[in-house]
């Protein structure tokens, strides 16, 4: 039995055929029309229509940036596309001809890492993706959390640091703020324009401009050993295993999927994270800690997991 997935982002349309063993079989893209919701509602559907022109599929899964409500069917926001209480299953399943699903991006990666990847042997899951921003999936017993409204699993904007740093959400102190990649290049730039000498190598090799320094350079560094750079991982590392901590007051995860750009560094971003999460994880010492792993889907996770739930 096959499905369609899509994966909407900000500038890329990717839309696959995928089995019920999660492998993707026929894949096409679009450019993501950002601005314009009936254009990129057409052209999801041309990727569609294209796809199942070889396959005969039983349904569309979903992947969107934004606030998917709990019925699956509605984007309440997006911030970075044109959707606003938008009923986007309802027009994708009016240009289509197929029944429709729609989950928020991060949630679809994380169904995809605990159905086919990394948290396979897992019942109870925490997905961090710390890319540019945070985004959050959760599993708990077998069943991915959406909470009331659809807004579960929104680990990006918990409460690090009262009063803190402002966040694109308009309240101050959100995790996200401390561990994603704008974090990450935000304290590399601050650090380099007090002239610390340890990261004279990083703005060095952004061509002499600190204002070049961006989050892969800090990890090619880093996995090259440079000390300054490898301190910038650990820092965002032990706010995620900070972070985690938190969360597993609540949620108790077995096991925590760290993907997303930032997750490049590896063990680099692993090891701080563990070891902060082992120190303020609540009753350590009385229960098992959770595994800290990387994420094996990489770019096909919003597809699979889209398609999968669909399924």
């Amino acid at each position: 039995m096959l499905s369609i997935g899509v994966d909407i982002g900000g500038t890329k349309i990717a839309a696959g055929v995928v089995d019920e063993a999660g492998e993707i079989i026929a894949a096409t893209t679009r450019s993501t029309p950002a601005t314009d919701a009936v254009l990129i509602e057409a052209a999801v559907a041309d990727a569609v229509a294209e796809l199942r022109s070889a396959h005969d599929v039983v349904g569309v899964g979903v992947g969107a940036a934004g606030f998917v409500a709990a019925d699956r069917r509605t984007v309440r926001f997006s911030a970075n596309l044109a959707w606003r209480e938008h009923a986007l299953a309802e027009e994708l399943e009016r240009l289509t001809g197929l029944p429709v699903v729609v989950e928020n991006d991060a949630n679809a990666a994380g169904w995809a890492e605990y159905r086919f990847g990394a948290a396979t042997e897992a019942r109870h899951m925490l997905m961090m993706t710390v890319g540019t921003g945070l985004g959050g999936a959760v599993v708990l017993d077998g069943n991915l959390l959406r909470g009331s409204g659809g807004f579960a699993g929104e680990v990006a904007h918990m409460t690090a640091v009262p009063d803190g740093q402002w966040c694109g959400c308009g309240l101050r102190g959100c995790l996200e703020q401390y561990t994603a990649g704008t974090a990450l290049v935000r304290a590399a730039k601050r650090r380099a324009a007090t002239g610390d000498p340890l990261l004279g190598r990083l703005v060095q090799a952004a061509g002499g401009d600190r204002k070049a320094i961006d989050g892969p350079l800090i990890t090619r560094l880093a996995q090259q050993g440079d000390e300054g750079a490898v301190e910038l991982i650990a820092e965002i590392g032990t706010w995620l295993g900070r972070g985690v901590a938190s969360i597993a007051a609540l949620l108790d995860p077995e096991v925590v999927v760290v993907g997303g750009g930032v997750s490049a560094a590896g063990e680099l971003l692993l090891a701080p994270a563990r070891a902060a999460y082992a120190e303020h994880l609540t009753a350590r010492g009385h229960r098992a800690l959770a595994d800290f792993v990387p994420a094996q889907m990489g770019n096909r996770a919003g597809i699979v997991g889209a398609a999968d739930l669909a399924r």
